[in-house]
C-alpha cells in the first residue's frame, strides 16, 4: 500500500524514513509547504494526494486543529485510508472524523497521539471488544516528566530544567500546552473515548506543574514523597466519564516513582485482566513514528477504526473522585482548606487536606488564584 505524508517536520521525516524499509508499505508524496518542495517527492498540493489512484493511505503529522482538519475530510472523501498522530485533531474532531470516515468505508486510527510508541490506545481498543475497563490512565506527558524527574533528582529550579527541556527538544519554544497539563488532558480525553465511547469536551479539569517550586520538591520530598504529572479517566456509577489531569504525590516504592526522564507510563484496569502498565518512550520521531507506521500495518490487517460507531460528545464529571491533597499557599488563605494537618512557615502554609473531590479542589485553587493567592496542589496517591 502507498503511503502519503502530510507534514514533513520531525515526525514526518521519520515516517518517510521508516516507510521506506516497512513491510506491505511503500513512500508516496510527501505534502509540505510552498516553496519546500525540493525533492521529487515532495508536493505543496493535497490535490496531488487525493487524486493519485495508487495512494491508499495518507499520514497526517503536521499538528494543529486546521489546515488538518480540511485536509482529513477531503482525503477520507477521496477514499483514501487516513492515520494521524495529531492528538489536538482527534480531541477536538474525532467523533466527526469517525462518522465520515464510516461513511466513506476508510480507516480512522490515531494509536500515535496518545503515548507515541507505547501501544495504549491500541490496547484499550482490542481490551474493550472482551473485558470492562474501570479505570485508566499514567504518566502521559514526557515533557513534564522530565522536569519533575530533574527537580526531584537533581535539585534544579523550575526555570532551569524548562530551559534544559527546550534545549533537548523534549519542549517547544512555547511550553503552555506541556507544563498547563493540557497536552495530557487531550490523551486522557481520546483514552476515555476508546474505552468508553464517551469523547468528555466539557468538565474537563487540568491542573499542570507550572506552580511548583524547588521548595515544595524540597518539603514533600523531606517527607518521603515524589511527585509525577496524572492524567486519570474512567467510568463514574452513573455512566459518565471523568477526565482530568494534576500532579500527585506517591511513597517510594510505587511504580511511578521509577518513571524517570522522558518516559511515559499508561495503564489501564480491565475487570478480568486486571491492571496493565505500559512503559516506553512518549515523544520523538521515532518512537511517534513507529506508532504511525503500527497503524498504518494495522489497515493491512484489516484494522479499520478506534472509536466505536457511536461514540459521542459528552461531559465529563470529575465530582465523584475524591482525594487527600498535598496543598501550599499563603498562610492568610490557610482557613480556605478544610484540613487534616498545616505547617505553616512565615507566610507560607503547607497543609494536608481531608478527603476533596477533584472538583472541588480544582474549583478551591481557582477561587483562591482569583484572590491573588499563589498555590501549589497536588492528590496523595494510593
Amino acid at each position: 500500500m502507498k503511503v502519503a505524508v502530510l507534514g514533513y517536520g520531525t515526525v514526518g521525516v521519520g515516517v518517510y524514513e521508516m516507510l521506506v524499509s516497512a513491510k506491505g508499505l511503500e513512500c508516496g508524496p510527501v505534502l509540505v509547504r510552498p516553496g519546500k518542495e525540493d525533492k521529487a517527492f515532495k508536493v505543496s498540493s493535497l490535490d496531488a494526494i487525493t487524486s493519485d489512484p495508487e495512494v491508499g493511505a495518507v499520514a497526517e503529522v503536521m499538528g494543529g486543529i486546521e489546515p488538518a482538519f480540511s485536509y482529513a475530510c477531503q482525503v477520507i472523501k477521496a477514499g483514501k485510508h487516513f492515520v494521524t498522530s495529531n492528538k489536538a485533531l482527534v480531541a477536538a474532531k474525532g467523533v466527526e472524523l469517525n462518522r465520515l470516515a464510516r461513511e466513506n468505508k476508510v480507516a480512522f486510527l490515531f494509536s500515535a497521539a496518545c503515548g507515541g510508541a507505547v501501544p495504549f490506545l491500541h490496547n484499550l481498543a482490542l481490551a474493550r471488544e472482551s473485558d470492562e475497563i474501570l479505570s485508566l490512565g499514567g504518566i502521559l506527558n514526557g515533557t513534564t516528566n522530565y522536569m519533575l524527574d530533574a527537580m526531584q533528582r537533581l535539585g534544579l529550579d523550575y526555570g532551569d530544567v524548562l530551559a534544559d527541556a527546550q534545549r533537548l527538544g523534549y519542549a517547544e519554544a512555547d511550553p503552555t500546552a506541556d507544563v498547563s497539563g493540557m497536552d495530557a488532558l487531550r490523551k486522557i480525553m481520546l483514552a476515555d473515548a476508546v474505552a468508553y465511547g464517551k469523547l468528555p469536551k466539557d468538565g474537563l479539569l487540568n491542573e499542570g506543574i507550572e506552580s511548583i517550586t524547588a521548595a515544595d520538591v524540597a518539603h514533600f520530598q523531606s517527607r518521603g514523597y515524589t511527585c509525577r504529572l496524572l492524567v486519570s479517566g474512567g467510568k463514574n456509577s452513573d455512566g459518565s466519564v471523568c477526565a482530568y489531569v494534576e500532579p500527585v504525590l506517591f511513597r517510594s516504592g510505587a511504580p511511578e516513582c521509577s518513571v524517570l526522564e522522558n518516559y511515559n507510563m499508561a495503564k489501564y484496569e480491565g475487570k478480568n485482566s486486571g491492571r496493565i502498565v505500559l512503559m516506553g518512550q512518549g515523544a520523538g520521531r521515532y518512537p511517534t513514528a513507529s506508532a504511525v507506521l503500527r497503524d498504518l500495518s494495522g489497515i493491512l490487517r484489516g484494522e479499520r477504526y478506534m472509536f466505536e460507531e457511536d461514540c459521542e460528545e459528552a461531559a465529563a464529571n470529575n465530582a465523584e473522585i475524591q482525594h487527600c491533597y498535598y496543598v501550599r499557599l499563603p498562610a492568610a488563605f490557610a482557613s480556605s482548606v478544610p484540613s487534616e494537618s498545616a505547617e505553616t512557615s512565615g507566610e507560607v502554609c503547607r497543609l494536608i487536606s481531608k478527603a476533596l473531590s477533584v472538583k472541588e479542589m480544582h474549583a478551591l485553587a481557582k477561587e483562591l488564584r482569583e484572590k491573588g493567592a499563589k498555590v501549589f496542589f497536588a492528590a496523595i496517591g494510593e
